[in-house]
């Protein structure tokens, strides 16, 4: 059942650009972190080829075939071949690179991989020009919207498995959690003490949403501010947290300089925070900034490929919680509140025209679209995925 709903109706959108990659590039490498269903989504690309082979990094007798892997690579020249979690053999990269040179035909291999280029760096470096990225995150709104309400991805999250069946959530990200911890943060080349590790993904949590100091943070967790600020940057490369940079306009506004950060998954930070019910949160003082990170995930999941995100905030109290830059331009300028007030307040329309931002935007939960003061337009995330982000 999990397998046929994620891969016919989940992945759809994203199947079609997997698609377009694979009638161009050599090589398709899908990204993201683990068990969010890039396996799922390979396989779903690979039915319209005939000939396939798939093998997985971390199977030994996998890795068995691939001892001599330019022999045996070469003999399936016609197959669409599949690696999965590449980053455990990056000796292939090479090998990959001089058997595309002999035939460079589009769509010969998807590497799979659970972390971003910047870690898994010889697939940038072997391969550049011969294979194009495509990062898969937990599901959205709109793959799930027909079956599930908004507020069941909120609290459950994006991660497939969990997701579906609701009854396996605890004891999913207990034990993900952990195995993320102990053994995948050193595969991938991080080395750090397993409970420290989770110390600082608790302190994560409890400051999500708000805007980083890594000194208060070393201080906390009593290791140099250096220390902390590589984790993070490697967390955020490894799909698990957003550090939201703030925006930087030709302003002679004091601005704010620190990031504020996110976990990118929900559930995720509801399992750290100990909330497990909808109920829970109601009474929990991270719920705003929760349902902040909820929106900014999805948006970020859909945005157009030329595009960044930001946030906005001056010393003197002018702040859009998003913006949404392209070509150098602030397109947008997003507040996003949970309920149905939309209380525009002075700081939010002074940003907006500090900015001069094409169009502006309220996200809240629920009901519908309306005019919101200051030409602001008050709409629900659902509106505002379906209707209003292809438009800017």
């Amino acid at each position: 059942m999990f397998i046929l709903y994620f891969s016919a109706v989940i992945n759809r959108n994203l199947i079609l650009k997997g698609e377009k990659i694979l009638s161009f590039f050599p090589v398709l490498g899908i990204i993201g972190p683990r068990q969010v269903g890039k396996t799922t989504l390979s396989k779903a690309l690979a039915k319209s080829y005939g000939n396939v082979i798939y093998l997985d990094m971390e199977s030994p007798s996998d890795l068995e075939k691939l001892e001599n892997a330019e022999t045996f690579l070469q003999q399936y020249e016609n197959h669409l071949i599949i690696l999965d979690e590449v980053q455990v053999n990056k000796s292939l990269f090479p090998i990959l690179r001089s058997i595309i040179d002999k035939n460079r035909k589009p769509g010969r291999f998807i590497i799979l991989g659970s972390a971003s280029p910047e870690i898994i760096r010889d697939s940038a470096e072997s391969l550049a020009g011969r294979i194009a990225y495509l990062e898969l995150g937990g599901l959205n709104l709109l793959e799930i919207y027909k079956n599930h309400d908004t507020q069941a991805l909120w609290i459950r999250g994006g991660f497939p498995e969990p997701f579906l069946k609701p009854e396996m959530d605890y004891i999913w990200k207990q034990s993900y959690i952990q195995t993320y911890l102990e053994r995948d943060l050193p595969l991938l080349g991080l080395n750090s003490n397993p409970v420290w590790s989770r110390r600082l993904w608790q302190m994560i949590a409890h400051l999500h949403g708000q805007m980083l100091n890594y000194h208060e943070l070393s201080k906390s967790l009593e290791v140099d501010a250096k220390t902390i600020k590589k984790h993070l940057n490697f967390l955020e490369q490894a799909f698990m947290i957003h550090q939201l940079k703030p925006y930087h306009a030709n302003t002679k506004k004091r601005l704010v300089k620190a990031p504020k950060i996110y976990f990118r998954d929900s559930g995720l930070l509801h399992h750290l925070l100990g909330i497990n019910s909808f109920f829970a949160l109601q009474g929990h003082p991270k719920m705003g900034s929760s349902w902040e990170g909820f929106v900014i995930e999805q948006i970020h999941q859909l945005k157009p490929d030329n595009s960044d995100l930001y946030f906005y905030r001056t010393h003197n109290g002018a702040e859009l919680d998003l913006i949404i830059e392209r070509n150098g331009v602030a397109q947008a300028g997003i507040e996003i509140k949970y309920g149905d007030k939309a209380n525009i307040s002075r700081g939010n329309t002074e940003a907006a025209n500090e900015l001069g931002v094409q169009k502006k935007f309220v996200i809240k939960q629920g009901g519908e679209d309306w005019p919101g003061k200051n030409d602001f337009i008050v709409t629900n995330l659902q509106n505002f995925l379906t209707i209003h982000l292809p438009t800017i």
